[in-house]
């Protein structure tokens, strides 16, 4: 499969692309590897790896703990010190191997430590192979709001090596799910509809398609690097999703959701808003919502948790001078951005998203 080519770095695919990792890791006569690895990617997928690194530099592992809760400033000073007291220093090279967290925290910490060491993300997630590790953000979570502290720094290069879905849960594949419907409904309308009647995606040839979701999150990248214009684009779903994902968080009384979890129920509530703005059809809206709940499910919200919701919406990074933007759809494949919603609009998305 071809490599794709980013904003200066190349994205490569299945077992070839470890002869070009290898071959960066010579040409650049790094001083030491460390991996960086959570429990499952330790557990799961390093022990795949390690014999595909040909090289005779000194490899450190790092773990951590899985999950969102650890993709905190905390964690980083404890790999910092780590990183410090195992001799790490400017030509240092940290590849970060596992889900979107680690290739968050992971790009983070190495954009970050002496001001910066290279990185190379290798993800093991669906979710990280279509949008976490592509794009060059890299970040942790302020409590619970969501990567409020970060950077735009891209890595060396991506692997994606399709073979680490097959240690995953459905949970988790489902969660990335999420953000391949995102990419089809933001910019192409085509891949949309291959997604709209599962019965007729072709798993067997799914590469393809991760291929593709990839292809679509670079397209947008490439024009808009900083976010500053169309790559708020990939925002959708995200406004009221992240601050679902915080809320539920942060709440012991809720069950913790997954990122594309709480996305798909963001795209729905979103894509009810751009109906009610005219800016889908009612049929598009329920072609869109009907499609979502089959894969997802319904997530059960009270009452009383709205407006905890709403406050967190403040929070949202993509807000300007005050204001909370939304990502809306202008038509399956179309997007419109910095739209302004009313929050009696919201709360009727959240009843309609009930039904």
């Amino acid at each position: 499969m071809q490599s794709i080519q980013a904003n200066g770095y190349p994205i490569f695919f299945g077992d070839e692309g470890y002869g070009f990792l290898n071959t960066f890791i010579e040409e650049n006569k790094y001083s030491n590897i460390f991996i960086l690895v959570d429990t499952h990617s330790n557990e799961y997928c390093l022990s795949g790896f390690l014999p595909l690194l040909a090289t005779d530099k000194t490899i450190e592992i790092i773990e951590i703990e899985p999950g969102e809760s650890e993709k905190n400033i905390t964690t980083c000073v404890e790999i910092w010190s780590i990183l410090t007291d195992l001799g790490a220093d400017r030509k240092t090279l940290m590849i970060n191997l596992g889900g979107g967290v680690i290739t968050d925290i992971g790009g983070f910490i190495a954009s970050t430590f002496k001001r910066g060491i290279d990185f190379i993300h290798i993800p093991t997630t669906l979710l990280a192979m279509v949008d976490a590790s592509v794009g060059g953000k890299n970040g942790v979570d302020l409590g619970n709001l969501k990567n409020q502290i970060g950077v735009i720094n891209v890595p060396k290069m991506v692997l994606i090596d399709t073979d680490y879905l097959q240690t995953l849960p459905q949970n988790e594949i489902r969660s990335g799910f999420a953000e391949m419907i995102k990419h089809g409904l933001i910019l192409d309308a085509k891949y949309w509809t291959e997604f709209r009647d599962l019965t007729n995606v072709d798993f067997a040839d799914f590469d393809s398609l991760i291929y593709r979701s990839i292809e679509i999150k670079n397209e947008i990248v490439m024009q808009d690097p900083t976010e500053n214009g169309i790559r708020k684009a990939l925002n959708f779903g995200h406004t009221l999703g992240h601050a679902i994902e915080s809320y539920f968080l942060e709440n012991e009384e809720k069950q913790n959701l997954l990122h594309g979890e709480a996305i798909a129920v963001g795209m729905i509530l979103e894509s009810y808003i751009s109906w009610k703005k005219g800016l889908i059809s009612a049929v598009e809206y329920l072609e869109i919502k009907t499609m979502i709940k089959r894969v997802f499910g319904t997530v059960v919200f009270e009452e009383n948790d709205l407006n905890p919701i709403l406050d967190l919406l403040i929070h949202d990074k993509k807000n300007e001078y005050g204001k909370i933007q939304f990502a809306l759809l202008d038509g399956i494949g179309n997007i419109k951005i910095n739209q302004e919603v009313e929050n009696e609009l919201i709360i009727k998305s959240f009843a309609d998203y009930k039904s």
